[in-house]
């Protein structure tokens, strides 16, 4: 696999360089960029199958070059200091990352899911660009993936999460059920922030689709697909407090 290091540090792209080449001889390092700029000639001029990119440059960020590429063969490993807002973007588009400084097990992790992935990078883009051109919070765009298919959501269509071990299934407001092999705990703290609500262990709730909330035996909420979810005693508190704010 042909790959390029993006990076404006030197001694980051040589620290990357010197792990891909004592672990990964399968990965060649046909070249190396500092700026956007750079950046976009090279991977025009070297067309790499593989791209560890770099958010923070020096005239602009690693966001910049794929939405200027907009379509694009390459596969791509974010590689950035902890963001939050940067790294909420990376995870609404599905695209993979590790946190400098590098820690070599988890660059196998990523490394592994993107030689075994075959996602539509159309789909991963189009998420990407809507959500960094669209800055309301209720007009945001998620990347869904199950075996079979690759989903672009928006997330007010989304009306609750709900757990089921190492599984979340997403139940949209046109009655479908999508059903996702990662945990609830990723997508609570993924759309925290974006009108949703984790009022159980087992529940994560769009609260733009809450009907009304029946405070007895315990409470549970009323949604607007009928569909009525407990409310653990933690977080009832906390929920009466939201719509005392909302009113």
């Amino acid at each position: 696999m042909r790959a390029v290091i993006v990076d404006d540090e030197l001694y980051a792209r040589q620290s990357l360089e010197s792990i891909l080449l004592d672990y990964y001889p399968e990965i060649t390092i046909v070249g190396q960029a500092e700026s956007v700029k750079q950046t976009i000639e090279l991977i025009d001029e070297v067309k790499p199958e593989l791209v560890f990119l770099d958010i923070d440059l020096p005239d602009g960020t690693g966001f910049d070059v794929l939405s200027f590429l907009k379509k694009f063969q390459f596969k791509v490993i974010f590689v950035t200091a902890h963001h939050e807002y940067a790294i909420k973007a990376i995870k609404f588009s599905a695209f993979d990352y590790i946190l400098k400084p590098v820690n070599p097990l988890e660059l196998k992790v990523a490394i592994k899911r993107v030689i075994n992935d075959n996602d539509n990078n159309k789909i991963k883009m189009d998420a990407f660009i809507h959500n960094l051109e669209n800055q309301k919070k209720d007009d945001k765009k998620i990347v869904l993936k199950t075996s079979d298919s690759i989903y672009l959501i928006g997330i007010q269509d989304i009306v609750r999460c709900e757990a089921d071990n190492n599984y979340t299934s997403f139940f949209l407001n046109n009655g479908e059920r999508i059903v996702i092999s990662k945990g609830l705990k990723e997508y609570d703290e993924m759309l925290s922030g974006y009108g949703f609500f984790r009022v159980h262990q087992s529940h994560l709730i769009n609260v733009r689709c809450i009907s009304r909330f029946d405070k007895k035996e315990g409470g549970f909420i009323v949604l607007s697909d009928k569909t009525q979810i407990p409310v653990s005693q933690r977080k009832k508190q906390k929920l009466l407090e939201m719509f005392e704010a909302l009113g």
